[in-house]
């Protein structure tokens, strides 16, 4: 039999190349696509002596052909973190919005299964705790975070449209905080860029006074959640994140801990429309996946701080 083939784009970034390691270690076929607008090939390099690996500098907001069959459509490439997407608002609505139709449309010439990488972010600053996948989300459209998490409203919204009216079989993961190896050390997000302060000897920066909350979940438990969740047989929105809540004042607390940096934490004012909690309630996940999160975030702090003074 011939092995089953997977696209995934987005594929030198964070999230998409340790999928790609997933598929390979799997027996996939995997084809890996980017535009290395934030993704970098250092992520994937090890991947490129691979027989069964093959990789497109490709940006997906054009039309996208891939020669042969493919079985399973990965859409991860989008900017994902604050500081990319204030950076590259048209881009980042684009590929959500264009990107997506264009993958969608693969998925049905193909007959492929197409899994999407949506966000806690389409609950925007939520008014219900923790989030359900019922929950509509409270978002601002037209605030500076607007354009990413509208663009994944209407990825969800584009994909299931391609579900119910061409009969394409989707899937859709809301993913919650996710940490680990790999991730950029400038990237914005609060656990690169509290490790880059303290390998900078800098003070760690917290917005707002601290209080709010986050959920973060450790990279290989989220991709087993991806895995499981392509591989089922359910078309609507999954939360998968890790439903341990810690304020951010009590995160930075911690990785000043593990760093052992001599440096203090300092307040800075909160940017707009920032969520002030976030949680996933994960109860489909678990009953329809049976998938829950299972390394402490001590361990995962662990190796991603061993990650980021190797790179450092």
């Amino acid at each position: 039999m011939s092995k089953k083939r997977v696209l995934v784009t987005g594929a030198a970034g964070f999230l998409g190349s340790h999928l790609c390691d997933r598929f390979l270690a799997e027996g996939y076929e995997v084809i890996g696509m980017d535009n290395l607008l934030t993704g970098n090939l250092r992520n994937i390099e090890h991947l490129f002596p691979e027989k069964d690996f093959t990789f497109y500098n490709h940006d997906v907001t054009k039309f996208v052909h891939v020669p042969g069959k493919i079985d399973y459509i990965m859409h991860f490439a989008s900017p994902a973190s604050p500081i990319d997407y204030l950076k590259m608002p048209i881009q980042t609505l684009k590929v959500g919005a264009l990107g997506t139709h264009n993958l969608l449309g693969l998925a049905k010439a193909k007959g492929a299964r197409i899994l999407v990488a949506s966000t806690s972010e389409v609950y925007g600053d939520p008014l219900v705790h923790p989030q359900v996948e019922e929950y509509w989300g409270n978002v601002n459209p037209i605030g500076p975070r607007g354009v990413y998490d509208e663009a994944k409203r209407f990825m969800e919204s584009i994909t299931m449209a391609y579900h119910k009216f061409h009969g394409v079989e989707t899937r859709i993961v809301r993913i919650f905080n996710t940490y680990g190896p790999r991730m950029r050390l400038d990237d914005g997000r609060a656990l690169p860029t509290f490790m880059n302060q303290a390998l900078q000897g800098k003070d760690i920066t917290v917005f707002g006074d601290g209080s709010q909350t986050r959920s973060f979940c450790y990279v290989s438990d989220l991709v087993d959640g991806i895995y499981r969740l392509l591989h089922s047989d359910y078309a609507y929105p999954v939360n998968v994140g890790n439903p341990q809540e810690i304020t951010l004042k009590e995160f930075a607390e911690e990785v000043l801990k593990l760093t052992g940096a001599s440096v203090k934490i300092v307040y800075e004012p909160l940017p707009q429309d920032d969520p002030k909690q976030r949680k996933p309630d994960i109860t489909k996940a678990r009953e329809m996946l049976g998938w829950e999160p299972k390394v402490e975030r001590e361990e995962g702090l662990k190796a991603t701080w061993e990650y980021f003074r190797k790179v450092f």
